[in-house]
């Protein structure tokens, strides 16, 4: 199967894992909400922030896996393929008896630090353990298969199956819910859902790679970059937990609650965009290290044109349809939810995160962990220590405040980073394009600012006010793209016509 059309049916498949994922994603908050409360909803958010910290455990095994595999894969050497496995298999299961310890040991420890009078300690704590299964999973038996396909350019089999686990789960925790559960009970019936997942994927990789073999002697070289590696996947957990568990140590539940319910939008936000670049990863990988280094400097042009242009209006259209729809959504919730300086905060957040996503992803496919590990916890540590003392102050407004500014930071240091360890061209067309975005994304802010939203209270409303605003902010963002960069708006629209006909 030819790049273009691995990459056709990945960013598929994808695009309708993170469409299941992002519909889900507003279902189970409101859920939780409407049957069990703001402080449970909160509470859930923690543990899962947190949960997601101990996983650092893996301490970057799953990347360094994925780029050792890259060469072997292209030159089809399974000797050498199995080698990498078999060595990941064996850091994976130590580090799984270090992560289940690790889970068993919060469990005990977590319901002394949180202000919670719904459930008890005991209550609490399998909670816990609980949440903590699908990581049990992942280490002992899915996660060397999972790094075998997204090196193999197969993402799109992780994501039917995880399409299937996503519908389950909700499926199982809204009939519980509504059929007056506890909390604990419909989470503990949830993890059939995350059983299924694991057969799946089991039996295909079993089925499609049979030559696999673990008794092979293992190629602990191959994990070199491990630690290195750790470094990115730090920061990416960094960003999505510390805000949760700041505020959780900070603040309150609820508070923890209002900030998991404007992050589920900006969770559909990234699920979507996610859709453009999980199936590409491999794919620049692929280029990298055989070399082609022409054909990878215009097609990875072509691709941060496009990426630009698509958060700009996804940015766009969110800083003016946000506190509408949060308004629709949260209502009849226990406490308010409705907080506009907020909303801006989040939304700026979210995008210059998004900003650096292009060489945030070339940083993987390139295995450059070890050249960026300095940048990495410079942002991780700013991230933190300003969230700290912001959010001391302002609240959840400083919390993600410090996040922001952290974003801001390593999206500067890509300036500096990326010609050096990652191109080696110029940052200058990518520093237009960014003037451009930014630009464009503060005019249509300015503007839609002064758009009244009061009369939206349905989810109707919303809707033909957000398909209005989304067709606008679309038509002015491709327009002014097309004038400023009139050639390369040419080849991207050539390559789309040649993938459709591929197609």
């Amino acid at each position: 199967m030819s790049r273009t059309k691995k990459f056709i049916k990945n960013t598929v498949t994808t695009a309708l894992l993170q469409v299941v994922v992002m519909m889900t994603g507003f279902i189970l908050p409101k859920i939780m909400i409407n049957y069990y409360g703001s402080e449970i909803n909160g509470l859930i958010s923690s543990i899962t922030q947190l949960i997601a910290y101990i996983t650092l455990v893996e301490a970057g095994l799953s990347g360094a896996t994925v780029y050792s595999l890259y060469k072997p894969l292209a030159d089809k050497n399974h000797y050498k393929i199995n080698s990498i496995l078999s060595a990941a298999r064996k850091f994976y299961n130590k580090t799984g008896y270090i992560f289940l310890s690790l889970s068993v040991g919060l469990a005990l420890v977590y319901p002394l630090f949180i202000k919670t009078d719904i459930l008890s300690y005991t209550e609490v704590f399998f909670l816990f353990l609980i949440l903590a299964v699908n990581g049990v999973l992942e280490f002992f038996t899915l996660a060397k298969y999972r790094a075998l396909l997204t090196a193999d350019q197969k993402t799109y089999v992780i994501s039917m199956a995880s399409i299937i686990q996503v519908i389950l789960n909700v499926i199982i925790i809204s009939i519980l819910s509504v059929m007056g559960a506890s909390i604990v009970i419909a989470r503990l019936v949830a993890i059939l859902a995350i059983l299924l997942r694991t057969i799946i994927l089991y039996i295909y990789c079993k089925k499609e790679y049979d030559f696999i073999d673990f008794s092979i002697e293992p190629d602990y070289t191959s994990m070199n970059k491990r630690w290195d590696a750790l470094y990115l996947q730090v920061i990416g957990i960094v960003h999505k937990g510390a805000p949760v568990l700041i505020a959780t140590v900070l603040l309150t539940l609820n508070h923890v609650s209002i900030y998991s319910i404007y992050y589920v939008v900006i969770q559909g936000i990234n699920s979507i965009l996610s859709i453009f670049t999980s199936g590409l990863s491999a794919g620049f990988g692929d280029l990298l290290v055989t070399s082609n280094k022409d054909k990878f400097k215009k097609t990875f042009t072509e691709f941060e044109y496009v990426y630009y242009i698509l958060i700009t209006i996804v940015y766009s259209v969110m800083m003016i349809t946000y506190i509408p729809f949060i308004r629709v959504y949260t209502f009849g919730a226990d406490i308010n939810y409705i907080f506009p300086s907020f909303a801006i905060i989040m939304t700026l957040n979210g995008y210059f995160y998004n900003l650096k996503t292009p060489y945030g992803m070339l940083t993987i496919s390139a295995g450059k962990y070890r050249e960026s590990r300095i940048q990495i916890s410079i942002q991780g540590l700013l991230e933190i220590i300003l969230g700290v003392i912001f959010g001391m102050k302002w609240g959840l407004n400083g919390i993600v405040l410090g996040a922001l500014l952290s974003n801001v930071y390593r999206d500067i240091d890509f300036i500096f980073f990326a010609p050096k360890h990652l191109t080696r061209y110029s940052f200058r067309k990518t520093f237009y394009m960014w003037i451009r975005s930014i630009s464009i994304v503060l005019v249509i802010s300015f503007f839609g600012f002064m758009i009244p939203t009061s009369y939206i209270f349905k989810y109707t409303d919303w809707v033909i006010f957000a398909i209005i605003i989304g067709i606008i902010i679309t038509l002015f963002t491709i327009m002014i793209n097309a004038i400023m960069d009139r050639e390369l708006f040419n080849l991207v629209l050539k390559r789309i016509r040649s993938m459709v006909k591929k197609g």
